[in-house]
């Protein structure tokens, strides 16, 4: 996995996925608690957006070079290398 030491500006990248992932479910959790009008329509869209997040973070952990588009939207797609617990 990389690290702040040895890649920082893939470190500072994954740390933004991170930190994005959990502003995007605080709102998400906001929203839920707050709205009696929420429904599946906007579960999927706002929770696809935490797991795109996620998935960038996954699919980055290892990479030190910058993406390219194709590269930064297949890490958007959900991991086959990592089994749900």
């Amino acid at each position: 996995m990389i690290s702040k030491e040895s890649a920082p500006a893939a470190w500072t990248t994954l740390m933004c996925e991170l930190e994005d992932a959990q502003e995007h479910l605080t709102t998400l959790i906001s929203e839920m608690s707050r709205e009696v009008d929420y429904d599946e329509v906007n579960l999927r869209i706002d929770l696809g957006h935490v797991f795109a997040h996620l998935n960038r973070a996954w699919h980055l952990r290892d990479l030190a070079e910058d993406l390219d588009q194709e590269q930064w939207e297949r890490a958007g797609q959900f991991p086959q290398d990592l089994d749900p617990v």
